[in-house]
């Protein structure tokens, strides 16, 4: 288990906790919402918050596989508040390698909480969007003043389809005075080829 900042009751808590999960999954979904009042919320060097990091140690300890792991990820998705569901979001990477929970990245691009927004978009994402679902939610992150930085996977699938989206954005923003994010200037110049408009 990581060393996570919580005190000894805390831990004995989430060490309970993490082995009624291995031998009961039913018990997640009691068990999730309760994390953040046993361990807390305080943040952590890696971005995450203690709670989003206790949580990911109840779903990795998750005995199920396949459909029925993804099925009952979604119903902790679904029924969370934000906190829970950020947890959800970033913890994908480490539960699913197959896409099949692509539909709660979908979902939560369809809303318009950022913090959310950020969440989804982390390594799952990156690996698993299809090209024009990825430009598209890079293409909200900007509208919504998400650092770019903050986008997984954006080194590697930047293309120049991306570059001329975030072109046409940047030219209809200049177009109504409006001020451009400093981030999408690079990203448009490193994507798009060279003696393109």
């Amino acid at each position: 288990m990581p060393d996570l900042p919580l005190t000894p009751d805390a831990r004995a808590w989430l060490d309970a906790a993490v082995a009624r999960v291995a031998t009961d999954p039913a018990a997640v979904r009691a068990l999730f919402p309760a994390v953040r009042r046993h361990c807390g919320r305080q943040p952590l060097p890696d971005g995450r918050t203690v709670d989003e990091a206790a949580r990911a140690l109840l779903l990795t300890a998750l005995p199920l596989h396949g459909e029925a792991l993804a099925e009952e990820v979604a119903a902790l998705h679904r029924f969370g508040d934000p906190a829970e569901q950020r947890a959800v979001l970033r913890a994908l990477p480490l539960l699913d390698d197959q896409g099949r929970c692509l539909d709660l990245v979908r979902q939560t691009l369809r809303g318009n909480d950022t913090t959310l927004i950020e969440a989804a978009l982390g390594p799952y994402a990156a690996a698993h969007l299809p090209p024009d679902e990825y430009r598209q939610a890079v293409l909200k992150c900007v509208f919504y003043e998400i650092p770019l930085a903050r986008v997984a996977g954006l080194d590697d699938r930047a293309d120049a389809e991306l570059a001329r989206m975030l072109a046409d954005f940047a030219a209809e923003r200049s177009a109504a005075a409006r001020p451009l994010p400093a981030d999408i200037g690079p990203l448009i110049s490193a994507s798009l080829p060279h003696g393109a408009p």
